[in-house]
C-alpha cells in the first residue's frame, strides 16, 4: 500500500482518472503516454508513472483514492461503474446462504422434476456439489429455471454463481459469456425422426422441415450441415425445449434435431418412445459444462476444482459409501479427501476435508452419471465412449478409455 500511497500522492487526481480510462478503455501504455502529453498536462515521465498506475487493479485504485482522502470508497466504486470487476463470490455465496445456478427441469437426465416434484438431474448434482464444497449443504441451492436463449444474458449479467444447463463450450461463448470451468459430458448434434418416414440418414432430409430451439448453437449447426451438404431444410424454430418436442410430436416438423443425448432423453418421455428412432450422423462437436460469470478468479478456480474432485473421485476409487475419514497409505487419495498434503484447499478458501464433503453427499462422477445419465437414469452408455474416464486412469473397474479429465489435484 505504501508504494500505491507514493504513486498517488505524486501523480494526484490525474493518475487516478487516466487509470480509470486504462481499465475501461483497455488503452496500452503507449496510449496513454501520448494522450497524457499531447494535451499538454504531463511530461513524458510522469505519463511512464501513470501508465504504470494503470496497471493497478482495480482494488489498489479504490484503495488509492480511498487514502487520499479524495472520495470514499462508495465513491470510488461509483466511478469505475460497470468496468470495476471487483468481486468476491465466495464471499458473497457464504453471506447469502446459497449457491445460485441457472438450469432447467424440462429435460429427462439433465434437469428435470422427479415424481416428488423435485428437481434432479445431471446438472442439478453439479450445482449440489459446488454447494456442498462452500457451504457444507448440497441442498443449500436455487435453481433459477431460464429459456436457451436466457443463458448468455443470466451469466453476463452476474445474477446467478453458476449456469449449468447443458451448455456448450464455444470460443466465442466463452470470451462474450463467461468463463467455461469444465468439460463434463461430451456430446454432438444429432437428428430424430418418426420411423414412418422411412428416412434412414440425416443426408435424406432434403426437403425436409426440422424442428429446433431458437439462439442455440444446435440452430446454427443444423444451417451449416444443410448448407454444406446443399440440402434444402426448413428450420422450425421455438423459444424452449418443450414447444420444439410438441411441435414435433404434432407433425409440425419432419424431423427435431438436438444434441444426441438429449435426443435420447426426450425421445424417452414421448407418448411412443418406439416409434421414433435416432439417425447415425453426428454433425458436430458439444463440449457441455458449467459456466460462471466472468471476474472473479477465484470463483472460477473453485468451481474447476469442485468439478476435479468429482472426476478424481471416481478415478481414485472413492464412492459415497467408501469415503474415508483417516489416512489410507495411498499419497493420491490421502491428497484428495484433505488427509495429507494439499491441493491448495486454503488458497479457494473451501475446507480442507471438502472433497470427502462433496463424495459423501452427491458421490463421484460416476456415481453422478449413472444416477442421471446411466442405468438409472435415461441409459446413456459410457463404456469406450467419450464420457468414460482416460484410458490411463487408475481406477479398476469404471469406464475408461474416453475424454474425462481434469487438472490434477496437487
Amino acid at each position: 500500500m505504501k508504494r500505491i500511497q507514493a504513486f498517488v500522492l505524486g501523480m494526484g487526481l490525474l493518475a487516478i482518472v487516466f487509470a480509470i480510462v486504462a481499465c475501461s478503455q483497455e488503452m496500452s501504455n503507449a496510449e496513454i503516454q501520448s494522450a497524457a502529453q499531447e494535451m499538454g498536462m504531463v511530461t513524458k515521465a510522469e505519463a511512464d508513472a501513470m501508465a504504470q498506475g494503470a496497471m493497478m487493479s482495480d482494488d489498489q485504485i479504490m484503495a488509492a483514492a480511498a487514502d487520499m482522502g479524495m472520495m470514499t470508497e462508495d465513491e470510488a466504486k461509483s466511478m469505475m461503474g460497470d468496468t470495476m470487476m471487483v468481486s468476491n463470490r465466495l464471499q458473497q455465496v457464504k453471506d447469502r446462504g446459497k449457491v445460485i445456478c441457472a438450469s432447467r427441469n424440462d429435460v429427462p437426465g439433465y434437469g428435470y422434476l422427479d415424481a416428488g416434484g423435485n428437481n434432479v438431474g445431471f446438472d442439478i448434482d453439479l450445482c449440489r456439489a459446488l454447494a456442498t464444497a462452500v457451504l457444507g449443504d448440497p441442498n443449500a441451492i436455487e435453481i433459477r429455471l431460464i429459456s436457451a436463449a436466457e443463458r448468455g444474458p443470466t451469466i453476463q449479467s452476474g445474477e446467478v454463481d453458476m449456469l449449468v444447463r447443458t451448455v456448450t463450450w464455444t470460443t466465442s461463448r466463452d470470451s462474450g459469456w463467461g468463463n467455461y470451468a469444465q468439460t463434463m459430458f461430451y456430446d454432438g448434434q444429432g437428428f430424430m425422426v418418426n420411423k414412418d418416414l422411412g428416412v434412414m440418414s440425416a443426408y435424406d432430409l432434403d426437403g425436409a422441415s426440422v424442428c429446433v430451439t431458437q439462439g442455440t448453437t444446435t440452430e446454427l449447426n443444423l444451417a451449416d450441415f444443410a448448407s454444406q451438404n446443399n440440402l434444402d431444410i426448413e428450420a422450425v424454430t421455438f423459444e424452449d425445449t418443450d414447444a420444439v418436442v410438441a411441435a414435433y410430436e404434432s407433425g409440425q416438423c419432419d424431423a427435431f434435431t438436438n444434441d444426441r443425448s438429449q435426443l435420447a432423453a426426450l425421445g424417452s418421455a414421448m407418448s411412443d418412445p418406439m416409434a421414433h428412432t435416432i439417425l447415425p450422423e453426428t454433425i458436430s462437436e458439444e463440449p457441455l459444462g458449467p459456466v460462471v460469470p466472468h471476474g472473479d478468479d477465484q470463483w472460477f478456480d473453485i468451481v474447476k476444482t469442485v468439478m476435479g474432485i468429482l472426476i478424481y473421485g471416481e478415478a481414485y476409487g472413492v464412492s459415497s459409501s467408501n469415503v474415508p475419514s483417516s489416512v489410507t497409505g495411498d499419497t493420491k487419495v490421502d491428497r484428495l479427501m484433505g488427509l495429507e498434503g494439499s491441493f491448495g484447499q486454503e488458497s479457494l478458501g473451501i475446507s480442507q476435508t471438502a472433497a470427502q464433503d462433496v463424495i459423501k453427499a452427491v458421490g463421484n462422477y460416476g456415481e453422478i452419471y449413472d444416477r442421471n445419465l446411466g442405468p438409472s437414469g435415461i441409459n446413456l452408455p459410457r463404456e469406450n465412449g467419450r464420457n468414460a474416464l482416460w484410458a490411463d486412469a487408475p481406477c479398476q473397474d469404471c469406464p475408461k478409455g474416453g475424454q474425462i479429465y481434469a487438472a490434477p489435484l496437487r
